[in-house]
């Protein structure tokens, strides 16, 4: 039902605004732009998204199913299983789905998108596979969904590239931000959604969330104190050295355990374009909407309301050219990404603008994609209170980056 509302409000508010720019601006383009929009989105939705995904799923839902034969799932879940069985108390202890999960968290949080969506897309289908309403969400689905959502990173490899590519010459200087405001963002995930689902709040959750709060404040302060060419060496290596090692651990170790490494890897692999061509639709549905809704002007209107109520509340308006990118993250990557790049060109990479900007980057994900993806993967229809539960938190990170940005950069 969100979803249904979502979509059709995104579509219903844009024709709207066109009919309102036509007749009152005599804006004579404005349909125009909405169609094309429809028709290259269309087409970006399959071409662009959907199918360069292909390749990456094929390969690591092979390498899942080795890892799966191998025990090394199994041997994850049972690792983290006093963590994940007080966040997920629904699946049942040691299921492979924790292992899934976790594989999932740790690509996200060392920046690997594209290794962290196939592992994502089959923690869903495991979930969904023990879940009792078929085609309804399950508390633990709106879990990590949320948790997903709320993009934990580590190493924002990303954010430093594009800074550099427009002349930063403090690349780095939004690292500790980045991951104070999505980490802000992710506790937030499981506050709203633990309070929600009435989580019980023990010493062992407790611990290790402040356990995991202190590794990566430790992982900050020694970041801090590199360099700048330093730190954006070893963001590059570390992420990628660590996913590297995971995928030839997990061959060597299926090897070890006698699996039929090959034959396991293509048994898994063949899964991975059914799975593309079940979630097309989702994918095509959304994204165009978003587009429709992004071309109109509504996302501008909706920056210039919260600047007017800003600027009438007597509040400091220096972070409101910045919300752009704030207000996009949730509906697009790649318009997120793009408002940023201006922003950074406007105000300059090094300003409070740019930093804001990327740090706003940095703190959430694209939440309307993610659950178009993730429950479209499994036929998902009725999405009870994902929706809210993952805007709700980014709210929270955004107000936390705006916070946390004052800190640093002002």
């Amino acid at each position: 039902m969100a979803l249904n509302i979502v979509f059709i409000a995104f579509f219903v508010i844009a024709f709207i605004i066109a009919l309102i720019k036509f007749f009152v601006d005599g804006d004579t383009t404005i349909f125009k732009t909405l169609v094309d929009g429809i028709f290259d989105s269309a087409k970006s939705s399959v071409v662009d998204v959907a199918f360069s995904l292909i390749g990456t799923m094929v390969f690591f839902l092979g390498l899942m199913n080795i890892a799966e034969k191998a025990g090394a799932i199994n041997w994850l879940a049972r690792k983290l299983n006093p963590l994940m069985k007080r966040l997920f108390p629904e699946v049942p202890d040691g299921h492979p789905v924790m292992g899934e999960m976790v594989m999932n968290f740790s690509a996200n949080i060392l920046g690997l998108d594209n290794a962290a969506t196939p592992f994502g897309l089959k923690s869903m289908q495991s979930l969904e596979n023990i879940n009792p309403n078929k085609g309804t969400a399950s508390n633990a689905q709106i879990m990590f969904l949320v948790l997903h959502t709320s993009g934990l990173t580590l190493i924002p490899l990303s954010i430093f590239t594009y800074r550099i590519s427009v002349g930063s010459t403090d690349a780095t200087s939004v690292f500790i931000p980045c991951v104070l405001g999505t980490l802000i963002t992710t506790l937030a995930s499981i506050i709203v959604v633990g309070i929600k689902q009435k989580l019980k709040w023990d010493a062992v959750l407790l611990a290790w969330i402040i356990g995991l709060i202190a590794l990566v404040g430790v992982l900050m302060i020694g970041v801090s104190y590199m360099s700048a060419a330093t730190k954006t060496t070893f963001s590059t290596i570390s992420g990628n050295l660590i996913l590297l090692i995971i995928i030839i651990a997990i061959i060597a170790g299926g090897a070890y355990k006698k699996v039929s490494v090959f034959d396991a890897f293509i048994e898994g692999a063949k899964e991975g374009f059914n799975v593309v061509l079940k979630i097309i639709p989702y994918l095509v549905g959304m994204l165009v909407a978003i587009r429709v809704f992004r071309d109109s002007g509504a996302l501008g209107y909706i920056v210039d309301g919260i600047s007017y109520l800003v600027h009438a509340s007597g509040l400091n308006t220096d972070f409101v050219p910045a919300l752009p990118t704030a207000i996009m993250r949730p509906f697009s990557g790649s318009g997120a990404r793009g408002m940023m790049i201006d922003a950074m060109k406007t105000y300059g990479p090094d300003s409070f603008i740019g930093k804001l900007s990327c740090t706003f980057q940095g703190t959430t994900d694209t939440t309307f994609y993610i659950l178009a993806l993730y429950f479209g993967s499994v036929g998902i229809k009725k999405v009870r209170y994902a929706v809210w539960a993952g805007l709700f938190a980014d709210i929270i990170g955004v107000i936390a980056a705006i916070i946390i940005a004052y800190i640093f950069f002002k």
